[in-house]
């Protein structure tokens, strides 16, 4: 969700420009300045521990970013020969943002995805360690965290593993993420 829509709106204020490119970018600070957590709580707490609507929160956030981004890959293809050549030709400014601009973004967009990943498992386990998460039969490791953090003092194991596991897959989350933005970097071909 938040790689769609961060990709479509930074594409699509990038190319505009103008006034459009603007006020898109005024309404993205605009919820920039919203308190991301307490946004997520206060849908959890109305709404109910849902695991569908956690992240659907968390996504509805997370977008901002992926657009900022995507909005400065957009503005420096802009101005290519093939993208002019294209606009030249007749071609709709929605066709150009989806066949030219948005395939150009992929390497950047592919990078953050990844880095994103980790961020987005941070923010659901703390939700589940704050009791906010998903409900019993399901658990996060935030679940398995909490539990195990009420039991330290008897079975260490309960926090070691859930810990050690999450921590490893962070690691190997950001580490393919490094290893896609070297892949993908194109000054170094």
């Amino acid at each position: 969700m938040a790689v769609v829509i961060g990709t479509l709106y930074g594409a699509a204020s990038g190319f505009i420009g103008g006034r459009t490119d603007r006020v898109m970018m005024r309404i993205l600070e605009i919820l920039y300045s919203i308190p991301f957590m307490f946004f997520v709580i206060v849908l959890v707490t109305i709404f109910g521990r849902n695991i569908m609507l956690i992240f659907v929160a968390i996504g509805a956030i997370s977008w901002l970013d992926m657009a900022r981004i995507v909005r400065g890959q957009t503005l420096s293809l802009r101005n290519k020969e093939f993208i002019e050549a294209a606009h030249v030709s007749g071609v709709s400014q929605w066709r150009i943002i989806t066949r030219h601009i948005v395939p150009n973004v992929l390497g950047i967009v592919a990078v953050y995805s990844t880095l994103l990943v980790p961020s987005m498992i941070l923010t659901e386990s703390f939700l589940s360690f704050l009791g906010l998460g998903v409900q019993e039969p399901m658990t996060s490791w935030g679940a398995l965290l909490q539990e195990g953090s009420q039991t330290m003092e008897v079975a260490i194991w309960q926090l070691m593993f859930p810990a050690a596991f999450m921590v490893v897959t962070l690691f190997c989350f950001n580490y393919v993420g490094d290893g896609l933005r070297d892949a993908l970097d194109p000054k170094d071909r």
